[in-house]
């Protein structure tokens, strides 16, 4: 009797190792994912902006403020033996039509995560220095 109890338990206990192994499981691309955050010159001088980051296997690929007048991302790399900095390229338009080239650098952070995030400078064409910050969500 106390054979057939050991082995019921063993058994419920390979059952709930099972079910918990896909919630450790790694996530894939570091990248991936929709990235909410902002950039600005100062506190109180502020853009929203939307990231969507996607790994093809290959590269990223993805947009900046997904919408009617989405930025494509042009370029993305990360690098991790340089702790895990952050480059991306986007060329979009401004109001009048004008060519903007968007140029950021970053260290990604709090890797391990869900809610990793992105932080460093952000160019957008302006002489302003702006730093930026994006959160996954």
């Amino acid at each position: 009797m106390k054979l057939k109890s050991a082995l019921i338990v063993a058994m419920l206990a390979g059952s709930a190792l099972l079910f918990a192994i896909p919630f450790f499981a790694q996530e894939g691309y570091p990248l991936t994912g929709v990235w909410y955050g902002d950039y600005g010159p100062n506190a109180q001088k502020r853009t929203q902006i939307t990231v969507i980051m996607n790994w093809d296997g290959k590269a990223v690929t993805g947009q900046v403020n997904p919408g009617p007048d989405a930025i494509p991302l042009k370029a993305v790399t990360l690098d991790s033996t340089k702790g895990w900095t952050v480059h991306i390229e986007a060329e979009g338009k401004d109001e009048k039509g004008t060519p903007v080239k968007y140029v950021a650098d970053g260290k990604l952070e709090n890797i391990g995560s869900y809610n990793r995030t992105i932080t460093g400078t952000w160019n957008d064409g302006s002489s302003a220095k702006n730093d930026f910050k994006l959160k996954r969500d």
